[in-house]
């Protein structure tokens, strides 16, 4: 845990990034009945039926200190899903960097095991040397500040009926595209501190 609130007490580093990850199922559901308009005093209505159309993955980068964060749509939550966030992570969003420090949880597809099950040894050891995993607690996932953001999106973006995985991608861009132009960001203000005071029941004595 204080290894989790260590880091986000350090200063920005562009050279050794900061970005908390994680992920989110999302259930694909589309109209039966088109929507009535909105007319002035009158909300869109919608008909209580709907047509589900399968669950896909959202998986979440959020870089708190530069308020950036990216979401990547895909058909499944595998370890090859994972593998291929991570490499994107340190090839295409991150490649300046020397090392990105990983915040995320302990889900068993979240290992460096996932990158030589999905790409030759070689190519696995050289994105993991540029990955520094740090992972939250046993039951402590809300450490990871991706969560919040996670929380956001939710409430922004999903709360309503999407109906497929190229709609859901317009609609996550688009979310995405704005809160990183606010460079919206988390006032995060738990401290290894506040740990050892607020949860000292969980310290060994």
């Amino acid at each position: 845990m204080e290894d989790v609130l260590d880091l986000y007490a350090e200063p920005c580093d562009p050279l050794s990034p900061v970005v908390c990850f994680d992920e989110r199922p999302y259930q694909l559901v589309s109209e039966v009945r088109l929507p009535l308009p909105a007319k002035p005093g009158r909300p869109q209505k919608y008909d209580y039926e709907y047509r589900r159309n399968g669950v896909c993955s959202l998986f979440v980068f959020f870089q708190p200190l530069e308020g950036w964060r990216h979401v990547e749509t895909t058909e499944r939550r595998t370890k090859q899903d994972f593998a291929h966030c991570m490499k994107a992570l340190v090839d295409d969003y991150f490649h300046h960097a020397k090392v990105v420090r990983v915040v995320l949880d302990n889900l068993n597809t979240h290992t460096p095991a996932a990158l030589y099950e999905t790409f030759e040894p070689q190519e696995a050891r050289r994105i993991l040397r540029k990955l520094d995993f740090h992972y939250t607690p046993k039951h402590g996932s809300w450490l990871n500040m991706v969560e919040l953001e996670i929380s956001v999106l939710s409430g922004q973006c999903l709360d309503r009926r999407i109906g497929n995985i190229e709609a859901l991608k317009e609609e996550t861009g688009a979310w995405e595209e704005e809160r990183n132009d606010a460079k919206a960001t988390v006032d995060w203000r738990f401290t290894a501190a506040d740990a050892r005071i607020k949860l000292k029941r969980l310290y060994p004595s």
